[in-house]
């Protein structure tokens, strides 16, 4: 395809996968996609260890990394020992998350026996630098900073290394502050978007965006509610240069999602997920379920800032997760997880290269009906 996107990341077709999952990262590349991992979670150590392992067996083929390192937190490197952190955490907010387990029959003793204080995948910029120099000790041909810009030392080792920095952004102002920092690729992210996300919709946001940015040359990558070829299509039509997807990978027979919420999503509506700050203390958008409209209800806690509502929400949600595997039915209820708007076309648990395979044809399609559509 003629695309800046296809010649920057040396792809045959501009569809980016972000995925936690390296057998996907490995999939989506080799069927002439690119693969994106989703590095929250890891540390140095870790990280290593999955990007080796893509190494051995993507066949050279390109694929990326997607980091979360905060523009602001209330967590900083001055404040982050566990025990400070966990001090952080009123216990009302831990009482009402086990309150509502406890709804569901679901014995919560233990819950948060085990919690470290770790600010998660959240990078503060004492330890990005860590996690950026394991990143680009590898052939990544790309990477990203997931919520806000990327710190300066990721821009810097970009340019040097010669590896596409891109970040995303879900509104007109913060797309050209990343274009004036010096990123490389803008991932234009709707409302419609899974986890974080902002307020407007794909359709309004990629044509603003690209309206905005166009005399810097730096492409558009489309996402937000994206799970057919058609809706790329739609997106190059508004100026995007491409799509990043996240939801679709979700329910493929290789994602390491649990089996029961991808059962869930092959089973939502769109009108199914609800946008919250009550996961990661920033808005995110999840499948709705009853712990979510707990949270919404207006009965509990405001949710904390970001990383600190993750220490309230994790914990039970990963107990929930692992006891609806077991067939727990209150757990099977509360069970959620990320996921965006277009879950509803989401109707099989598929492999991730027939995932790839009928969206390029889907893409085909949508242009041959749109190319007859003018006269000769």
């Amino acid at each position: 395809m003629k695309s800046p996107i296809c010649d920057l990341l040396g792809v045959e077709f501009p569809l980016v996968a972000f995925t936690h999952c390296r057998d996907v990262v490995v999939q989506v590349s080799k069927a002439g996609g690119f693969g994106v991992l989703g590095a929250a979670g890891y540390d140095a150590e870790t990280l290593e260890i999955e990007l080796n392992w893509i190494d051995e067996h993507i066949d050279g083929m390109p694929y990326g990394v997607d980091l979360i390192a905060p523009t602001s937190m209330a967590v900083t490197d001055d404040n982050n020992s566990p025990e400070e952190i966990l001090d952080m955490v009123p216990e009302e907010h831990r009482n009402f998350a086990t309150g509502i387990l406890a709804q569901h029959n679901i014995d919560t003793a233990d819950v948060y026996a085990k919690q470290t204080g770790s600010a998660g995948g959240f990078l503060t910029s004492g330890k990005a630098a860590n996690i950026i120099d394991v990143a680009f000790s590898h052939p990544i041909k790309l990477i990203v900073n997931a919520l806000g810009v990327p710190p300066r030392y990721m821009l810097e080792m970009g340019k040097e290394r010669g590896v596409v920095v891109g970040a995303l952004v879900g509104a007109k102002e913060h797309a050209v502050k990343q274009v004036e920092a010096g990123v490389d690729v803008l991932i234009v992210s709707g409302t419609e978007a899974g986890g974080h996300c902002g307020e407007v919709s794909t359709m309004v946001l990629v044509p603003e965006v690209c309206q905005a940015v166009a005399d810097s040359n730096v492409p558009v990558l489309a996402a937000g509610g994206i799970i057919k070829g058609r809706q790329m299509a739609a997106a190059m039509a508004m100026g995007a240069h491409g799509a990043w997807t996240g939801s679709m990978w979700l329910a493929t027979s290789e994602a390491e999602t649990s089996q029961v919420i991808k059962e869930k999503y092959v089973q939502a509506n769109s009108r199914q997920t609800v946008r919250s700050k009550a996961r990661t203390g920033k808005y995110s958008r999840q499948l709705r379920s009853p712990w979510t409209d707990a949270w919404e209800s207006g009965e509990g806690p405001e949710p904390l800032p970001m990383p600190l509502q993750s220490l309230v929400s994790e914990a039970p949600l990963a107990k929930v997760t692992k006891l609806a595997e077991g067939g727990h039915q209150g757990a099977r209820q509360l069970a959620t997880s990320f996921v965006g708007q277009g879950v509803g076309l989401i109707d099989s648990i598929q492999d991730t290269r027939t995932v790839v395979r009928e969206f390029i044809e889907d893409y085909l399609s949508a242009v041959d009906r749109v190319s007859a559509t003018i006269s000769e």
